[in-house]
């Protein structure tokens, strides 16, 4: 995807661009190659395919939701910062924050902010730690491939406002949608949409999930052992 391509595009999401956005993003891929020839942050390396699969992958997820009626959002496991980062940019009234449990990607994170003059909260922090003092803070949690999507959703609901929503970005779905099923539910997690699509020209197949969170979360969490081995199951009636 070249840029004219990505501007195209992104006009399609319904999105706003301008020269000042499009310098960050032009700051933002430089700097991506340029800190990932000495620490591994990530696979995509040119520049096509950043635009692509890191920047417009990002912002697919207004598909779901209009984040010019967000008020915060938390990326868990942001990485190179994507999804967070590229919706900063673009939506700069969000409070925005970074958890990432990697020193090594916080640390890059935290001198992009630096670069880019970006005002985001970049935590350095499990998320299971993490969720000890933020239970019901975000209206929105999102993280783009990240672990199983039973576990992603159990760590990631309980920090979930009442009514706020978890939104994952994943690929391939239907198995995993089926078993996380009971996880989602128990945790207070209703799903209210998915949208299924194919990145642009065949990139590879994307879900994304609109779950809203109907209740609060006690302060009765699971350790990270417990959520991996015994997954959680609806009791029927």
């Amino acid at each position: 995807m070249n840029k004219n391509e990505f501007i195209n595009e992104v006009k399609k999401l319904n999105i706003d661009i301008n020269k000042e956005i499009l310098e960050k993003l032009d700051k933002y891929c430089s700097y991506l190659q340029e800190y990932n020839q000495h620490t591994n942050l990530t696979a995509i390396k040119e520049e096509p395919d950043i635009y692509l699969k890191h920047f417009y992958d990002s912002l697919t997820i207004v598909k779901v939701i209009d984040l010019n009626q967000v008020d915060s959002l938390l990326d868990i496991g942001s990485g190179a910062g994507f999804p967070g980062m590229v919706i900063k940019i673009f939506f700069p009234n969000i409070n925005v924050t970074l958890l990432d449990s990697n020193n090594k990607k916080t640390k890059f994170l935290t001198s992009l902010a630096q670069l880019l003059n970006i005002d985001v909260n970049i935590v350095n922090q499990r998320v299971e730690e993490y969720s000890q003092d933020n239970l019901n803070k975000f209206m929105v949690v999102t993280s783009r491939a990240v672990a199983n999507l039973r576990v992603l959703a159990e760590l990631s609901l309980p920090l979930v406002k009442e009514n706020g929503y978890f939104i994952p970005l994943k690929g391939n779905l239907d198995k995993k949608l089926e078993d996380s099923m009971d996880t989602i539910k128990i945790m207070g997690g209703k799903i209210i949409s998915r949208v299924e699509f194919n990145l642009y020209e065949n990139n590879g197949m994307r879900n994304i999930l609109l779950i809203e969170k109907t209740k609060k979360t006690d302060s009765k969490l699971r350790s990270y052992e417990q959520i991996i081995k015994k997954p959680l199951k609806k009791i029927s009636k």
